[in-house]
């Protein structure tokens, strides 16, 4: 039989050999074969390096490859940034921002489904969680420079790589085989002040034809960006936490009296003094990443080749949040009783402005380490095996921070005025002032090992297996300091939480080959889990392909996601939460008509103008050790058709469904629940003072509540040889959400469409090349969103206005790039050319969707790479 007509069997065979091979650690199952020209062949083929997928090679799911050219081509400086522009990240990701516990991490959410179900893998292995959020990945410890491309599965993969990848994988393959050195420096200039970024980096590399070695060192930063020089940072911020009271019965007492209320941040509001937040805080933490990496691979003889990689990132953010605000109590008659003779204390809202801004400082880092064996045992039996250790480590310092009870006893004694806050001593304010710290990690030590083998001969060719097994420890913990535990610091967040689990797995992949035109995968994985329990996820796959340039492909399965471990164990945390309840609305000061009205005296707001109010309240958080997995299931059904030499067009929907959610019960949501009198959840409670407003807020983490959601992913590329004007190629992808609905308790929210929840995301890589010159032209395109709820009740916990729309947003980058003789090549470009900027559309407490979209407005860059 000739190379030629082995070629459809093996290409369907490295197919599925990559694909079970992502689970090993080898992006490539080619790697593992000997350099023969056939090997050489599948290597060019290979579905997931094809810049222009072709329809013979196209699997039973969907896969889509950002390689190094369109990483360079977008103009951004990390990881993150990449994914972040990506179709699949419908309705946005998180990013490091001032005030957040999770400050300095940048996570990927594909399918707008969750972070926590978005599986990150580094070269098909398992990426360690942030031990600040012990649920997701940190991108930010992932070095640009070090990678090849990126990898996006869109289709469910707990088949294949166990829980989290519900909504997808990310699989990030790093550079391997590379000959010479490069240096690359870039800097980039955003309109708005702050945001600028700079990158540099320097990769070693060489090879033969026994091995490979590759060195490489990297940084990437981005600056802080204060909440005043970004778009609607420049109207005031109104806390209420400035200096106000209540009385002791729940009567509001307005702004204290005596006090002038025109220090720096504060002025006068109706009759309350509040605080203009926006003037000092930032809205964007500054992130400085550094790295080191290697890899390396030797062919120990024909059958045998070692290969392992090392890897250390660094990650450290600063972020600046307004003085800390704090209720504390003074009794009657105190120096600091607002009303003296009255009868009864009073709860001060404060600003403790004297005592200076709240500063965090994180750093982050992770360390990776893989040693692995590929054995060639026989013609039809491979093996890979090895073992890895990765730990993140986390350290975060905050300054300026405030121990409730020492505040509160210099309040009681007259030592601290709260009538002329910056006359006060320095001694007094460091008295009652803290520096507090967090330490965190989440350690994992693996051992894998997988198997390829061919079994026997089928319709369509050979029929082959892929089985392996995995053990893994988990080590997390999140320690805050003894005040922080105790829950007397004011203006923080949070409580500490640690724990460990064992997971055992095994798993097998079947190719069945029916015809040359037709092939069937099924795939099974068990997961046990030492903390809670196994899981069981199958799936089958199908891929016709009637015609040389037509394949139409499907596919189902179930998926789990196991309880993240500070779910489990977190212990009970504060914050301050803002939340929107007619009765609390009208005691603080408001009109019945400003908090939307209530004809029918149900405590429910009629109106929409509730939506508009907000006030902060004392909310408490806490971890389950009852919770169970929550388990999905997954359809897929697409085509490929390679119309013409130059032009390749893909189609496919999908589906899934998720139950017993694992989520946080939204403040909002219980505080909606208990006006409507409906039974809250196990652990939660909303507590209210004898008039009725709300006091105080529990809540929990649950198995509840459903999710569905469905849509369609198009991808048009062609490319075009325009003779003596060059080349140009084109790559259109257009991400559409059909429904997404959220059962939460009994109410069932179709949000597609919604603020927040855009149905269309889209994007146009246009490349045009002619001798040493390149031009890219990039655009990047959000849908509209509109909320379509004319009340409170119906409208959920979405922080925006009823009625509120947000239109289209779409973004140009363009760059330009020239290969100079000396082997060197420049590129000028800049993102959003336009100057772009979101509508003030209020979201989680900032005036836009911090995000769905970003607010640098134009950024100009310049990037120089010198190879030798």
């Amino acid at each position: 039989m000739t190379n030629l007509k082995k070629l459809p069997n093996a290409i369907k065979f490295a197919l599925f050999a990559s694909a079970a091979s992502l689970a090993t650690g080898n992006a490539f199952a080619q790697e593992a074969a000997s350099s023969d020209t056939e090997a050489k062949t599948l290597d060019r083929i290979e579905v997931t390096g094809s810049r222009l997928k072709r329809a013979d090679i196209e699997g039973a799911v969907p896969v889509t490859v950002i390689d190094r050219a369109a990483i360079d081509a977008s103009g951004r400086v990390s990881v993150a940034d990449v994914l972040r522009e990506s179709t699949f990240s419908s309705f946005g990701n998180f990013r490091p921002q001032s005030g957040s516990s999770a400050q300095g991490v940048s996570d990927i959410d594909l399918r707008g489904i969750g972070s926590d179900r978005t599986l990150v893998l580094i070269d098909g292995r398992r990426a360690p969680y942030a031990p600040s959020t012990g649920q997701n990945a940190d991108l930010n410890t992932i070095p640009l420079a070090a990678v090849e491309r990126i990898e996006i599965l869109s289709d469910g993969a707990s088949a294949l790589y166990g829980s989290d990848a519900i909504g997808g994988v990310v699989n990030i393959i790093l550079r391997k085989d590379y000959e010479g050195a490069e240096f690359r420096y870039g800097k980039g200039q955003t309109k708005v002040t702050g945001g600028d970024t700079e990158e540099g980096s320097v990769v070693f590399g060489t090879s033969s034809d026994r091995g490979s070695l590759l060195l490489g060192a990297s940084f990437n930063k981005r600056g802080m960006v204060f909440t005043r020089d970004q778009i609607g940072g420049q109207s005031r911020g109104a806390s209420f936490y400035g200096n106000n009271f209540y009385f002791e019965d729940g009567t509001l007492g307005g702004a204290l009296p005596g006090y002038a209320c025109d220090d720096p941040g504060f002025y006068q509001l109706g009759g309350n003094c509040v605080f203009d937040f926006n003037a000092v805080a930032a809205n964007e933490a500054s992130v400085t990443n550094k790295s080191l990496f290697a890899r390396g691979q030797w062919q120990i003889n024909d059958d045998w080749s070692i290969y392992t990689a090392a890897s250390y990132s660094n990650s450290d953010s600063f972020g600046r949040y307004a003085p800390t605000p704090g209720a504390l109590f003074v009794e009657e008659n105190s120096p600091n009783d607002p009303v003296p003779g009255d009868g009864q204390g009073a709860y001060i809202y404060h600003r403790y402005a004297a005592a200076g801004n709240r500063d965090n400082f994180v750093d982050n880092t992770a360390t990776d380490f893989t040693l692995g064996f590929q054995w060639q045992a026989t013609d039809k039996l491979a093996l890979d095996f090895g073992i890895r250790r990765s730990e993140a480590k986390f350290k975060e310092t905050g300054r300026g921070y405030i121990v409730t009870p020492l505040a509160e006893a210099a309040a009681a004694s007259g030592d601290y005025n709260l009538f002329d806050p910056f006359g006060n001593p320095d001694e007094v304010i460091k008295g009652f002032t803290a520096t507090i710290g967090r330490d965190g990690k989440f350690d994992i030590q693996e051992v894998f090992a997988n198997a390829t083998l061919d079994l026997f001969e089928m319709g369509g060719g050979m029929s082959a297996i892929a089985f392996g097994a995995e053990y893994r420890e988990e080590d997390y913990a999140d320690i805050y300091d003894s005040l922080s535990e105790a829950g007397v610091v004011a203006g923080s967040a949070g409580n500490s939480a640690a724990g460990q689990r064992e997971i055992y797995a095994a798993y097998a992949e079947w190719l069945f080959p029916i015809v040359s035109s037709f092939d069937v995968t099924v795939a099974a994985r068990y997961d046990n889990y030492s903390d809670y329990g196994s899981d069981v996820s199958p799936k089958v796959s199908v891929r016709w392909q009637p015609l040389d340039s037509l394949t139409f492909r499907a596919s189902a399965g179930e998926g789990f996601r196991a309880p993240p471990l500070p779910y489990l164990y977190g212990a009970r945390s504060f914050s301050a939460e803002e939340v929107q309840d007619f009765r609390t609305c009208t005691n603080v000061g408001y009109t019945a008509a400003q908090c939307g009205n209530d004809a029918n005296g149900d405590n429910i707001a009629d109106g929409p103008e509730a939506q508009a109010v907000q006030y902060q309240i004392d909310s408490y958080s806490s971890g389950n050790t009852d919770l169970q997995s929550e388990s999905s299931k997954q359809y897929s059904l697409g085509m490929a058709w390679d119309a013409t030499d130059w032009l390749n067009i893909t189609l496919d929907y999908y589906k899934i469904k998720i139950e017993d959610r694992i989520r946080l019960i939204a403040y909002q949501e219980l505080v909606d629940f208990d006006n409507r009198g409906i039974a809250l959840p196990a652990g939660t409670s909303v507590i209210r003072r004898p008039n009725g407003a709300v006091r105080e807020i529990n809540t929990a983490y649950a198995n509840e509540g459903d999710l569905e959601t469905s849509g369609l992913d198009f991808n048009l590329r062609t490319r075009f040889d325009l003779g003596g004007m060059g080349k140009l190629e084109n790559w259109l992808q257009v991400a559409h959400v059909l429904d997404y609905t959220v059962t939460d308790g009994v109410v069932e929210k179709d949000r597609l469409g919604w603020v927040t929840s855009p149905d269309l995301r889209g994007s146009l890589r246009n490349t045009w090349s002619y001798g040493d010159f390149t031009v890219n032209w990039n655009i990047n395109y959000i849908g509209d969103q509109e909320n379509p709820r004319t009340t409170p009740a119906d409208y959920g916990y979405i922080a925006a206005g009823a009625g509120t729309r947000v239109g289209s947003y779409a973004t140009n980058d363009v760059a330009f790039t020239y290969n100079a003789p000396w082997n060197a090549s420049v590129t000028l470009g800049a993102t959003n050319i336009g100057d772009r900027y979101p509508e003030l559309v209020g979201y989680d407490n900032r005036p836009w969707n911090f995000y769905l979209y970003d607010a640098y407005g134009r950024t100009v860059y310049f990037r120089y790479t010198q190879k030798f």
